[in-house]
């Protein structure tokens, strides 16, 4: 692998670890944590986590997708790098087709049922980031 590869490769792999770590977080301590909050002050709370979130997120959202797009100019189509691709698109479209929809509907104010959907929406990103950081942690071996 080339210097410059590799170094893409690092970066990808750093985006994907990062994200998968970032998901459990949200969705193990943020997110249940949305049911305490007062309701006068969720859409406060809500704008806010929004916002600092996207400032976390995004970034390395678009990295690990553009990263991607450039490996896969270079690198062999491996079964397990394929795989890779089909769950960050699956993350992709979980989070723009389902959960920043419910976000949206969260920023009028707490709601339970929407509450429940978004972390039971959540794990597919969950579940879908953390089986991409396994199978780019098993190519770079």
């Amino acid at each position: 692998m080339s210097s410059a590869l590799a170094q893409v490769w690092s970066l990808h792999v750093a985006a994907t670890v990062a994200m998968a770590g970032a998901l459990w977080v949200v969705q193990l301590a943020i997110y249940p944590l949305f049911s305490v909050i007062g309701r006068a002050e969720f859409p406060d709370y809500h704008r806010i986590y929004v916002q600092r979130m996207g400032i976390v997120v995004g970034p390395l959202m678009l990295l690990e997708a553009g990263t991607a797009v450039w490996l896969w100019s270079f690198l062999p189509a491996s079964f397990a790098f394929v795989a890779s691709l089909g769950l960050l698109a699956a993350v992709w479209l979980s989070t723009f087709a389902v959960q920043v929809p419910l976000h949206r509907r969260l920023a009028d104010g707490y709601a339970p049922a929407l509450h429940r959907r978004l972390v039971w929406s959540n794990w597919i990103r969950t579940l879908a980031w953390t089986a991409r950081a396994a199978l780019v942690l098993t190519i770079t071996r």
